[in-house]
């Protein structure tokens, strides 16, 4: 839940829009910050620690898709992406530059806040895949439940944003079964399918890139009747 301890970034440069989401973000416990551009985005990142970004993508100077990219190279937090209605190729180009979830404008407030807290509750932590289960190996890989970390067989942590986490952690509980886009929409964002189903689509594609760096096939195969696998045997070590 919301508190005072999550400090939230708006990157909008609509100043009635702005000024709306700080304060009703501000009158349900949160610490926020509110700037217009790029340039005041990382001013801001440099003299603050920062628990979610809520980034519009039409900003004057850099371009909020620029900025989720850049953003995404140098950290894992959060970002929920802001787009005009109807702009589904910006949303998707989001999704796949590192975004965590998106809300189409116009938009209300509440579901906002429904967003941030949903992704800050994957960010913190999910249930375990048993009622023991911290730590999951596949193919030489670990993937520690409890501290949300991904390691590869040289031992090195390999960055995953909330939502690459959640949907890494759904198909290790569930390996071996085929998942179709509405299976992985509930275990992950809990949200029904329609357009959101494609979402699902771009975050596979961004866990394959990061999985099979060194694999001949992919640990995540397509099935024909629109749904995936996962392929390696998952054990508690």
């Amino acid at each position: 839940m919301a508190n005072g301890t999550h400090n939230i970034l708006i990157v909008e440069d609509d100043l009635q829009t702005k000024d709306l989401i700080a304060r009703y973000l501000r009158e349900h416990a949160f610490a926020v910050g509110a700037v217009t551009n790029g340039r005041e985005m990382d001013r801001y990142l440099s003299q603050n620690r920062v628990d979610l970004i809520v980034l519009d993508l039409m900003l004057p100077g850099e371009d909020g898709l620029s900025l989720c990219r850049r953003l995404r190279v140098e950290s894992t937090t959060p970002i929920i992406i802001l787009t005009a209605k109807g702009e589904d190729l910006d949303r998707i180009l989001g999704l796949e530059m590192g975004a965590d979830d998106y809300l189409p404008k116009p938009f209300n407030p509440r579901e906002l806040l429904a967003r941030i807290n949903a992704v800050l509750r994957r960010q913190s932590g999910g249930p375990a895949a048993g009622p023991t289960a911290t730590r999951l190996k596949f193919r030489g890989w670990s993937i520690d439940l409890r501290m949300r970390e991904l390691r590869d067989p040289e031992g090195a942590q390999v960055p995953l944003t909330s939502a690459e986490f959640d949907l890494l952690q759904a198909f290790c509980e569930r390996p071996g079964r085929i998942l179709n886009r509405d299976n992985l929409l509930s275990m992950t964002r809990g949200r029904p399918g329609g357009a959101f189903g494609r979402s699902i689509d771009v975050l596979v594609s961004r866990l394959r890139r990061k999985l099979d760096r060194s694999e001949g096939t992919s640990m995540i195969r397509t099935v024909r009747t629109g749904g995936y696998i996962f392929t390696p045997d998952v054990e508690q070590p």
